[in-house]
């Protein structure tokens, strides 16, 4: 990190008023992992690095240390350092004279962890520059607010954009300023169809900042809700009676030297989507069994994926088209974009941002040819391919794609397996409570 970076993050600090400040480091499911540093401690941490278990991009969702991860004790269990990105410093509002700041992972000076999340994405936004584009993505989140001691939701009804449900809650009203106050720039709020159910949305942001807001969002929503008495849950599917939340992903490439969106303009011949975003989308769906698993990392999310519920179930694409997995938007205009139904709530955002981006710049680079649009709705159209229905199933298809593989690095390919195949081995383990209430007495 450049000296006159600490400086001005120092004066940032100074300026807050801060007395502490989190280092925090997302983790491979997109959770903050963090230290709080005091102040006076701050800028040494900053320029030498701040040692931090190396392993923590190698843990499971519950924690577990997994092996045959090349971390761990592949690497006798070594240190990290963390080194803090000065221009994502922000204010914690609900902690008095406190900041957080995002950090990157490395092994040691120029040496970076390459199975970091944050890492990942920053790969995949080289790969995009050399090709003379930068991508400006929106993360569009849906979640539940739950009653933390019986784990149902707070109110019944199917009341979408209903008022009274919008604001069931004064501490919705209290979550939007917060949201603000830390750097989140809701643009819209509103409860979902489901009981309980809200999609909190933010403007959209070029490259690693996208990410960073998303990853600050909904750590700062968990911690909120918690801190009032609540559950917030972003599980695809918390109940089988409960609505699937999903992450719409939104995606565009710009030109890096104007900053004109790519996507923008007519095709050949009066052909309403230009060759760009044909090749990308095309590139996006010819991938997209094999990041399924990075959108959607856990059993539960394959629950979502169901005709009927505005969520995909096949590899599709369609202008407007909200069942289809690729819904591509404002065609032709100045904010053309892509936007990819399929990722669950659950997705770390910077894996996901990496994944739709690398899909689609293989298209771009093999000029991949987008096929017509399938009559719609998607949904209804038994001819196109289903997405792959369980995590073993993607998995396969992930591992099975070399040039995938290649784009999102080695490094992370074998961390990101090594912890999925645990968490499945541990989920096959397990005896449900269907099962029990299925078998235990008939049998």
């Amino acid at each position: 990190m450049a000296a006159d970076g600490i400086a001005q993050m120092m004066h940032a600090l100074k300026d807050m008023g801060a007395r502490y400040v989190r280092f925090e480091l997302p983790d491979l499911h997109g959770i903050a992992r963090v230290k709080v540093i005091p102040i006076a401690k701050v800028e040494s941490y900053a320029r030498k690095g701040l040692n931090f278990y190396g392993g923590i991009v190698g843990l499971d969702t519950a924690s577990n240390v997994i092996g045959e991860s090349g971390l761990h004790g592949d690497i006798s269990y070594a240190d990290q350092q963390l080194v803090p990105d000065p221009g994502t410093v922000r204010a914690v509002p609900w902690l008095p004279n406190t900041a957080k700041v995002i950090c990157d992972a490395r092994w040691a000076p120029d040496q970076p962890v390459h199975a970091s999340p944050r890492s990942v994405l920053r790969r995949v936004l080289d790969r995009a520059a050399a090709m003379g584009f930068d991508a400006m993505f929106g993360h569009e989140f849906e979640y539940y607010m739950l009653d933390v001691a019986t784990k149902q939701p707070l109110f019944g009804g199917v009341h979408i954009f209903n008022a009274t449900r919008n604001q069931y809650m004064p501490f919705m009203d209290t979550l939007l300023d917060t949201l603000q106050d830390a750097g989140i720039d809701v643009i819209t709020h509103n409860v979902e169809y489901a009981p309980s159910q809200f999609e909190t949305n933010f403007g959209p942001a070029i490259g690693l900042e996208a990410a960073d807001k998303a990853f600050t969002f909904k750590n700062a929503i968990k911690e909120l809700a918690h801190r009032a008495g609540y559950l917030a849950t972003f599980m695809s599917k918390p109940a089988t009676d409960m609505a699937g939340s999903g992450c719409h992903v939104h995606v565009s490439l710009l030109n890096a030297r104007d900053g004109s969106n790519a996507f923008a303009g007519a095709g050949p011949n009066g052909a309403p989507m230009n060759p760009l975003i044909r090749s990308f989308t095309a590139g996006l769906l010819a991938h997209m069994k094999a990041i399924q698993p990075i959108i959607g990392p856990t059993p539960n999310c394959y629950h979502r994926l169901k005709p009927h519920t505005f969520a995909p179930s096949n590899v599709s694409w369609g202008v407007e088209d909200r069942t289809a997995t690729a819904r591509i938007k404002d065609v032709g205009h100045a904010n053309c974009h892509v936007e990819m139904r399929a990722a669950s709530a659950m997705a770390n955002p910077y894996l996901s941002a990496a994944a739709v981006l690398a899909a689609g710049l293989l298209g771009v680079e093999q000029k991949l040819e987008l096929k017509d649009q399938a009559p719609g709705p998607s949904e209804e159209n038994l001819a196109l391919e289903p997405l792959a229905p369980t995590l073993e199933d993607a998995l396969t298809a992930f591992e099975a794609d070399a040039p995938l593989r290649a784009m999102l690095g080695e490094d992370f390919v074998k961390v990101f397996t090594a912890v999925k195949r645990a968490e499945l081995a541990r989920f096959r383990a397990t005896v449900t409570e269907w099962e029990r209430n299925e078998y235990l007495e008939v049998h």
